[in-house]
């Protein structure tokens, strides 16, 4: 069960959604006047099949571009994705007849300190081939102590500097693991623009961001965004790959569920064409689901939500991306 507070925050925030003239609904980022897509291109996904020689990299592009073209304004990326090639084909593409204009642009800082977020900046900007970001967001806080190391070694100051220079317009976290550690962030500044989280049908039963974190975020004006929709990846993601045979999980069950909570936008991980139109397919029809079909939809995998089988992200270091472990001590996988 949602409760009601996030009840009357998904409906406040769905009342002022808009279509902007593409067809693809769009929602406003936090108390900015921004209009982003309520699904967001994920960057690691969207150049996997270059990054592991399964395409070409033209067709990276040309994914890039079709997202575009359907309506989607709202790209992710991050500084070590694919290495740093994840954001150098993203540059490429929008690159193209200026489509940097087109999209909200995000990418994430994977350092903890001053010197470190400088370089972590430049670098991305360089990639992405653009002078400033919409939004930068500080990678994978997962660990209880990287709240505090973010502010004490200087990283949160590199991207005040930064947001004062006009290399980047908002600032926000991410983070998979802990709610806790969301909301730990969260006092540490109202000055907050966005935070990105699991959102899921699992989510609202275990170590739950939808009622911990986004009511948070909505009190000081930060843009709720949701991740990790299927449990992870598309289409492998635990719960659709677990669950998948029931016939009330489908991608369009998940997908319409994740939208119709209190978040501006769902990054979606889309690898191919065929995922792109499925997404989009979703988010072009998008009609809430009621308080009764989400009640009915979490009923039903309610034994599996409670111990979090499927959210491995929040209970172990299996999702912590290797440059995250390495900073903390912890042994690559």
């Amino acid at each position: 069960m949602r409760s009601p507070i996030v009840q009357q925050l998904s409906a406040n925030l769905l009342a002022g959604q808009t279509d902007a003239g593409t067809g693809l609904p769009r929602r406003q980022f936090g108390r900015a006047a921004d209009m982003v897509s309520i699904i967001t291109l994920g960057g690691w996904h969207s150049v996997a099949k270059a990054a592991f020689k399964q395409w070409d990299e033209a067709d990276s592009i040309r994914l890039m571009h079709a997202a575009i073209y359907e309506g989607i304004n709202f790209f992710d990326n991050a500084w070590d994705y694919h290495d740093g090639y994840a954001e150098e084909v993203m540059g490429k593409a929008l690159k193209i007849d200026n489509k940097r204009e087109q999209v909200f642009l995000m990418t994430k800082n994977c350092e903890r300190d001053y010197a470190g977020s400088v370089k972590d900046l430049e670098d991305s900007l360089r990639r992405l081939q653009t002078d400033r970001l919409d939004l930068w967001m500080f990678h994978e806080c997962n660990y209880d102590n990287d709240p505090d190391w973010i502010f004490e070694r200087g990283a949160m100051r590199a991207a005040q500097e930064a947001q004062a220079a006009g290399k980047v317009r908002y600032i926000g976290f991410t983070g998979h693991k802990d709610p806790r550690i969301h909301s730990k962030m969260l006092g540490k500044t109202d000055s907050w623009d966005a935070s990105l989280m699991p959102i899921n049908v699992m989510d609202a039963a275990y170590r739950s961001f939808l009622h911990e974190v986004v009511p948070g975020c909505h009190a000081i004006g930060a843009a709720p965004i949701g991740m990790k929709g299927f449990g992870g990846g598309w289409p492998n993601g635990d719960i659709l790959h677990s669950l998948g045979h029931r016939p009330e999980i489908t991608v369009e069950s998940l997908l319409r569920f994740n939208l119709s909570q209190p978040v501006c936008s769902q990054v979606v991980g889309i690898k191919d064409f065929d995922q792109l139109q499925a997404a989009v397919a979703v988010a072009r029809s998008f009609q809430p689901m009621t308080e009764a079909e989400q009640d009915a939809l979490m009923t039903s995998v309610a034994t599996e939500a409670g111990d979090g089988r499927y959210e491995a992200f929040k209970s172990t270091n299996v999702h912590d991306g290797p440059h995250h472990r390495k900073q903390h001590g912890f042994a690559l996988a």
